[in-house]
């Protein structure tokens, strides 16, 4: 077995509309952008080592090319749900062998029935041949199409992976997910508000605990969540973890999914987080 720690990257740390948002004016977006640096936010996507993607998301590519790295050794894809923040199809296309990819192994794409049914709807229209569910279209796109059951362990490549319904747009099939390997876990909790008790109750149920937690941080530390996490409710949960030891000695707690209008940018956030019991992720960070 490979003990080595398991090595997670954010390739982005913003919600929907990026972090500045393009279009705004307001103060946390201005701030931002003279900052620059760790307060400049892609909209959220995460690597575990080199061979594990989370979301296929539309900002990846630039994310690659900021921090030198490369997706070519991805064998998984675990998809949380297909909003365009997370979910760019075109990914698909342009890395099979019809557009010019070379070398790319066959890629596992694990999502709920939901999220694969809304992706075939997407890429058919810019693939000619039709649906990404016939095993003919899936071949030619160099991928391997897996249905997620949430509390149902599943194997991706040397990962155990287990879903949990995420409270964010459930007509969308919206997953959490828990990625095992080597004896370490770790949690990735965007998109949702309010965990569901159930989620908690297969944290016990399945004896998970984790080195690493994850968790959407939409709103900030003056505002209520609303579809969203806030950030009060994140330092809730932060507590709850600890006292019901699903926190591994050393485990450490990482807010992302951060939107502008409530957050202040990252100097401001971490300090808050820190004053909280968790840290402010930041796009390039490497755990």
């Amino acid at each position: 077995l490979d003990n080595s720690p398991m090595r997670l990257t954010f390739l982005g740390t913003a919600a929907a509309d990026a972090f500045p948002e393009a279009f705004c004016s307001c103060d946390n977006c201005a701030r931002a952008r003279g900052l620059g640096g760790p307060s400049l936010r892609r909209r959220s996507a995460a690597l575990i080592d080199d061979d594990l993607l989370i979301d296929l998301g539309p900002d990846i590519h630039t994310a690659c090319h900021a921090f030198g790295l490369s997706l070519a050794q991805v064998r998984d894809c675990i998809q949380t749900h297909p909003h365009s923040d997370h979910l760019d199809a075109a990914h698909l296309l342009s890395r099979s062998a019809e557009y010019g990819t070379r070398g790319t192994p066959l890629m596992g794409f694990h999502a709920s029935a939901q999220t694969l049914q809304r992706l075939a709807w997407a890429v058919a229209r810019d693939f000619e041949p039709g649906s990404i569910l016939d095993p003919e279209n899936a071949q030619r796109l160099n991928v391997r199409f897996n249905t997620v059951a949430p509390h149902t362990p599943f194997a991706a490549g040397r990962y155990r992976v287990t879903g949990f319904p995420a409270n964010h747009d459930p007509a969308m099939g919206s997953l959490l997910y828990a990625v095992e390997a080597d004896g370490q876990a770790l949690f990735y909790g965007t998109d949702t508000a309010a965990l569901a008790e159930e989620v908690w109750q297969g944290f016990r149920r399945l004896g998970l605990t984790f080195d690493a937690v994850v968790l959407d941080h939409t709103y900030g530390p003056t505002q209520e969540g609303e579809g969203h996490l806030c950030a009060r409710e994140v330092s809730e949960y932060v507590v709850r973890m600890r006292a019901e030891g699903l926190l591994r000695p050393g485990g450490r707690v990482f807010a992302t999914h951060i939107a502008h209008e409530g957050n202040p940018p990252h100097p401001e956030l971490s300090a808050w987080a820190a004053a909280h019991g968790y840290e402010a992720a930041y796009d390039g960070l490497v755990v």
